[in-house]
């Protein structure tokens, strides 16, 4: 980067672009590197000089296009949501395809069956073990507690994917006190313009949640997605040479929260116990970027009799990476077996892990492994302890 600064190296160098091009963004480097440096900003402007300088791959245009339009998204999204129903990937990810195409083809499918709801394991259950407040918390929120407005981002992938995971958010909000606060027009939160180049995109995207956001007098803008919430704390970042949005932008981000954050700001809830063992992943964008290890286990521990089984390199990414398992395929694949095999290495009944992304990459190699594992985001376990506790009227 520096010496495509100085003007040493082209940015059109094939040195460059494989090397700009070849980064997960994982931020894995910020989290050791001792003066500080924000790797992941500099990334993201140095994609710009990259795909100014040569072509962003085709691929990559169609997905950013895509995401950019709610219309787009849920056009693409509901065949595959379609073709998940029909049972056919999980049929065909069963099968070797050799490699190339076929390969690629079907780690493709083992994502779209990652997507899939996994029904938890039978286990014994104490209807009534949150009513005695248990390690996780009080039983209930306090009625002298100030009831927190708070606003979800819906997303684009969790929310035509993972609309379940959006669901349970809102149940464990409202279960723990808290307003749940429709928001309306909010968009992708355009963290995958930002990390492929297209910081234009990705600073529409941003100006059009914050309006969307921020005329609802809201206390928290709950995120459940690790790489939507690092890439919001950053508007103000992002749109910091823009005078007319840079200090509502700043306001904006500062009420940003991933979601085990709003949930631990206060003593939760404890739920119903599930005699059942679960390996943690911690995604990049929470661990390395939003800099989150303990909220994400805190919601964890409410529920009582769960076991959690510590992972191996849990601090390791998962070659997701947003759109990366996609463009990459072979990289991000051989990145992800290394995740694989130290979940596959824990035996638990599944792996917890806050983002929707590590999840279809995690879920594919579970599946392509021929593991049934179960794969979740920590607020769905939550949630179904406390439908096991009897919160929820329906």
């Amino acid at each position: 980067m520096r010496a495509v600064v100085e003007g040493r190296l082209d940015a059109a160098d094939p040195a460059f672009q494989t090397h700009i091009d070849r980064c997960l963004g994982c931020r894995g480097c910020e989290s050791v590197c001792p003066s500080g440096v924000e790797y992941g900003q500099l990334l993201e402007l140095a994609r710009v000089e990259a795909v100014a300088a040569g072509r962003q791959p085709w691929l990559t245009r169609i997905l950013l296009r895509i995401f950019a339009s709610k219309a787009l998204s849920r056009s693409v999204m509901a065949p595959a949501r379609w073709i998940r129903a029909s049972g056919l990937p999980a049929l065909l990810v069963s099968r070797s395809w050799g490699d190339g195409v076929g390969a690629t083809a079907r780690f493709g499918l083992a994502m779209v069956e990652a997507s899939r709801p996994v029904a938890f394991p039978a286990t014994s259950t104490s209807p009534t073990a949150g009513e005695s407040g248990g390690p996780g918390g009080t039983s209930r929120p306090s009625a002298g507690d100030e009831r927190l407005r708070v606003g979800v981002l819906m997303g684009c992938v969790q929310d035509q994917l993972f609309r379940r995971v959006n669901e349970a958010t809102v149940r464990v909000l409202e279960a723990n006190g808290m307003d749940v606060v429709p928001v309306a027009s909010q968009e992708c939160c355009g963290a995958l313009h930002a990390h492929s180049g297209d910081l234009a995109g990705a600073r529409s995207l941003a100006i059009r949640n914050i309006q969307a956001f921020q005329d609802l007098e809201l206390d928290r803008v709950a995120v459940n997605a690790a790489g939507c919430g690092a890439a919001m704390k950053e508007y103000g970042h992002l749109l910091e040479d823009d005078p007319s949005w840079a200090a509502r932008a700043v306001a904006f981000s500062r009420k940003v929260r991933d979601i085990s954050e709003v949930l631990t700001e206060r003593p939760l809830r404890a739920g119903a116990s599930m005699a059942m063992t679960v390996t943690v992943d911690h995604p990049c964008h929470l661990l390395h970027a939003q800099r989150l290890s303990e909220p994400p286990l805190e919601v964890l521990k409410a529920i009582p009799a769960l076991e959690i089984i510590p992972l191996r390199n849990a601090d390791e990414c998962c070659g997701g990476a947003g759109i990366y398992g996609v463009t990459h395929p072979d990289l991000g694949a051989r990145i992800g077996g290394d995740k694989v095999g130290a979940v596959l290495e824990t035996a638990a009944d599944g792996i917890a892990t806050g983002n929707p992304g590590c999840m279809m990459q995690i879920g594919a190699g579970l599946r392509m492994a021929g593991s049934d594992m179960g794969v979740w985001h920590p607020v769905e376990l939550l949630d179904e302890s406390y439908r096991r506790a009897g919160y929820y009227s329906s």
